[in-house]
């Protein structure tokens, strides 16, 4: 695997992420490692599905399906990419209990269109650019370079991610309306965020 350079070692700051990660959650995940994993596999999938379910329904928007049907073959391999790891280790997916963090956000999503386009758009950003912030911690803070590296690569990705949907948004709605909808929806993933879920989760 490609090693990370000194810059590339940084934490990094999300704009929209009006909370950072506490060191609490940094000190369970480093200790509960494979938890993590799977955990993180679960999202890749999640995150492919996420891709795939706005491409059903949004089927005829022009210029949806050549950007999201890549992104869903993307997530699906980076969660082969996991999956690899975590049965070279012994282990294989197991259901774990979701936090809130996922649900919570979702029930943001304004049920009317085009409300609902938007808001979906900007909650799966949200959920990118998190996971940018703790796989950016994981790839710096790991003592398992097989781990680190593994975070590491990952990292351009989940960014670019984070661009997609809100150059989504901002092709789709007004700047403005955009900008002040995502202030919204991050003031509450902060909020979410703000009491530690006590299992070893990706988003908690």
């Amino acid at each position: 695997m490609r090693l990370l350079s000194e810059v590339e070692r940084k934490p990094v700051k999300i704009k929209w992420l009006l909370r950072k990660t506490s060191d609490k959650w940094l000190e369970l995940a480093l200790a509960n490692p494979i938890e993590i994993l799977i955990d993180h596999a679960h999202c890749e999938r999640k995150a492919a599905g996420a891709a795939l379910q706005l491409m059903f329904r949004y089927l005829c928007e022009p210029g949806l399906a050549e950007v999201l049907s890549p992104l869903a073959r993307e997530e699906l391999e980076h969660f082969e990419k996991v999956l690899d790891i975590i049965v070279s280790r012994g282990r294989y997916l197991e259901p774990l209990a979701a936090p809130p963090y996922g649900s919570l956000l979702i029930k943001q999503v304004r049920k009317q269109e085009p409300k609902r386009m938007l808001d979906t758009f900007l909650v799966s950003g949200l959920i990118e650019a998190r996971s940018h912030e703790r796989m950016s911690l994981l790839a710096l803070h790991s003592t398992d370079t097989e781990l680190r590296d593994m975070y590491g690569e990952l990292l351009a990705s989940e960014a670019r991610h984070f661009n997609l949907y809100w150059s989504l948004s901002i092709e789709r709605f007004n700047k403005a309306i955009v900008v002040s909808r995502l202030t919204e929806l991050a003031e509450i993933e902060s909020n979410i965020l703000s009491n530690l879920h006590p299992e070893p989760r990706m988003h908690s």
